[in-house]
């Protein structure tokens, strides 16, 4: 079989196209193969898909194609421009490469298999072509596989912000609780996200009125937003961030006290974290401070009580439980707990929805882990819409439909 023969077997290059000659030059560490159309043959139009187009005239155009073993390999075709009676000259599209591309078909379909699992400029690097010709590519098949999105069956969802870079520079993030995947992603975190997102779902077949419950933090913005967009919604306040809240209230007490009582000094994460996540110093120390009659101490305990509200086998439980706390919580001449206090009474519908929907941002808190690590692996994105696209290729379970 001659080399042609056999190049043209390995590409899939069919009629009315050929490989015309082949070459590698061994110092370069290149081949280079050159492929043709047969004379007289006709082509449909890239517009409006009229077929048997006459050939105008031809330009010569090369693509980056998989290596031939470790050496880089390249096409190189007369592509012919088309005469169409409707639209004009056109240039062809040629079936191993989109069009606009300086790649074929399969080597975008290995260079996303790599970003999928690597940092863009690892897998550039790899590939031995620039991080921005690289991006052009993800952006691509993101952006499509984006717009394709069906969002017909979404009924729950999560929603977060996470940090695009350090400031107050964020992105929020919309996760389909059901499908765990995030569906929909966009700059900022004022209510105006979620009217996007209710947008956003009138455009992929979704529909705004059919979204039943949505998982939150206490933001106002949020909070508006939902209530204004996603009107049939019942609002679940985030476990996660109720908790949170109680936490900082804690630390404001401890911050308060520690000038009066120095043992109070480096006890920071002490009273911050969940008893099974300590340090074995961190033990010793809870255990010494924990039964005394600081403030923090007492704020502590009253964080451990909160937590029993959501061991409640039902929602009457949970409603006896939450009172009874927020009235202790007022009563406790701590000012930053009867400030929580005061939050927990604002908010109380949306922390007792959570004996009837069970939902939280679990989900969403495990993304934004994906997503921050992929920024370290990456030491940063140069923007938000790099941030966003990587968002939606490690955490939105798109169908890329990847050329194979």
């Amino acid at each position: 079989m001659r080399d042609n023969d056999l190049f043209q077997l390995a590409l899939g290059i069919t009629s009315p196209w050929f490989v015309a000659s082949s070459a590698f030059d061994a110092t370069k560490r290149r081949l280079d193969i050159q492929l043709d159309f047969k004379a007289g043959s006709r082509f449909d139009c890239p517009e409006c898909n009229a077929s048997g187009c006459p050939v105008h005239d031809t330009v010569e155009k090369t693509w980056r194609h998989l290596d031939f073993f470790q050496h880089q390999a390249f096409l190189t075709a007369r592509t012919p421009r088309i005469d169409c009676a409707k639209c004009g000259v056109r240039l062809v599209a040629v079936p191993w490469a989109r069009p606009g591309s300086g790649f074929t078909l399969l080597f975008e379909g290995f260079a996303m298999a790599l970003a999928m699992h690597m940092p863009i400029a690892t897998a550039a690097g790899f590939l031995k072509i620039t991080d921005q010709r690289m991006w052009r590519v993800v952006f691509h098949y993101v952006r499509a596989a984006v717009a394709r999105m069906d969002l017909s069956s979404v009924r729950r969802v999560a929603i977060d912000e996470t940090a695009a870079k350090r400031g107050q520079d964020y992105i929020t993030l919309v996760a389909d609780i059901d499908d765990r995947r995030v569906v929909f992603v966009t700059d900022g975190r004022s209510a105006d996200t979620i009217s996007q997102f209710a947008d956003h779902l009138e455009a992929h077949n979704g529909d705004a009125s059919r979204i039943k419950q949505a998982s939150i933090d206490m933001s106002p913005a949020f909070i508006a937003g939902v209530t204004e967009n996603l009107t049939e919604a019942e609002i679940t306040f985030d476990r996660f961030h109720v908790m949170k809240l109680i936490g900082e209230a804690i630390d404001e007490v401890r911050r308060g006290e520690v000038k009066a009582r120095p043992e109070l000094k480096g006890t920071r994460y002490v009273w911050a974290k969940n008893q099974p996540n300590l340090t074995p110093k961190q033990a010793d120390t809870l255990a010494a401070l924990s039964t005394t009659n600081l403030k923090t101490a007492r704020a502590w305990r009253m964080r451990l009580a909160f937590q029993d509200i959501y061991a409640q086998p039902s929602r009457p439980w949970g409603e006896l439980f939450l009172d009874r706390w927020i009235a202790w919580a007022k009563r406790s001449r701590m000012e930053p707990m009867k400030a929580v206090a005061r939050t927990m009474e604002k908010h109380r519908d949306g922390i007792l929805a959570w004996f009837d929907s069970r939902i939280s941002n679990g989900l969403i808190e495990g993304i934004n882990s994906l997503v921050q690590a992929a920024k370290a692996k990456a030491r940063g994105y140069r923007n938000r819409e790099t941030l966003k696209t990587v968002t939606y290729m490690v955490a939105g379970k798109l169908n890329l439909r990847l050329p194979t």
